[in-house]
């Protein structure tokens, strides 16, 4: 008997969607800040995949940066990070923030 294995590849990807989304900046004013460090702990290593919004990088020395622009204010951040202290996270001032054009 043969097995088949059936490659299932979603037809819109998330990044697709969030592109409908608005994001309103409140400059110098980050609801989530990364806290200083040396070398990133592994929470911070896990938020450069978990983040939905792909808010997490490496910059070029090897610690993870969040740019808040285009952050759709899920709290993945929060759970994974904020007991660890590698992040300060608050909700943005309000008018600012995340639009969500379709609900």
């Amino acid at each position: 008997m043969e097995t088949q294995i059936m490659s299932i590849e979603p037809s819109v990807r998330v990044e697709d969607k969030l592109f409908y989304n608005r994001y309103l900046v409140d400059a110098g004013r980050a609801h989530i800040k990364v806290r200083p460090h040396a070398t990133p702990s592994p929470q911070l290593l896990t938020m450069l995949k978990a983040c939905p919004a792909r808010c997490y990088e490496l910059n070029d020395k090897g610690q993870v940066e969040v740019t808040v622009d285009g952050c759709v204010e899920c709290g993945t951040c929060r759970v994974i990070c904020e007991e660890s202290g590698d992040i300060e996270w608050s909700y943005p001032r309000g008018g600012y923030g995340v639009l969500f054009k379709f609900g």
